[in-house]
């Protein structure tokens, strides 16, 4: 299945990845996103503890290094809250970032990437967030809440301050 949405100068797509020998729930998500920005632009903004908290989560601790370890509290709305814990596993620079995204007293273990493209004067965004399917079954981990949240985030939250700064 794919979701086409238009958004002003976003095209913004979300992948529901599906091959023969797996479930709909077992691919991963797949958002991608074009900002008329150049690529080391949108690179700080995913790395830059400063500029991740006016779009993103305010992490105390944040560079892009492999090992680094931090961890933020987030959810769907003030009583929700849950620890997310993660640790960077890939950094190449401005091309791609990936860290493990746990829920602190959860099962489960999945895998966020952002990945960026050159193409002509636009930085494309390619996130994609894999083994949503380990995590407990329960409707705050649900695949549709992470569409959406990605979706608001990079095609939303990314986009006007990239537009802005």
């Amino acid at each position: 299945m794919m979701i086409v949405l238009l958004q002003s100068h976003t095209i913004l797509r979300c992948f529901f990845l599906i091959n023969s020998r797996s479930k709909m729930k077992d691919s991963p998500l797949v958002i991608e996103n074009s900002y008329p920005v150049p690529i080391a632009k949108v690179w700080k903004a995913l790395t830059d503890k400063n500029q991740m908290k006016l779009w993103y989560f305010d992490l105390p601790e944040f560079k892009p290094e492999v090992g680094l370890e931090f961890q933020f509290y987030g959810g769907k709305d003030e009583n929700n809250q849950y620890l997310h814990k993660c640790k960077i596993t890939e950094v190449i620079i401005n091309k791609k970032i990936t860290y493990s995204w746990l829920y602190d007293g959860y099962e489960g273990k999945s895998f966020v990437t952002f990945e960026l493209f050159e193409e002509g004067n636009k930085t494309r965004l390619k996130l994609t967030h894999t083994g949503l399917e380990t995590l407990p079954n329960n409707p705050d981990f649900a695949k549709e809440r992470f569409a959406e949240g990605w979706t608001y985030i990079t095609g939303t939250s990314l986009k006007e301050f990239l537009e802005k700064n």
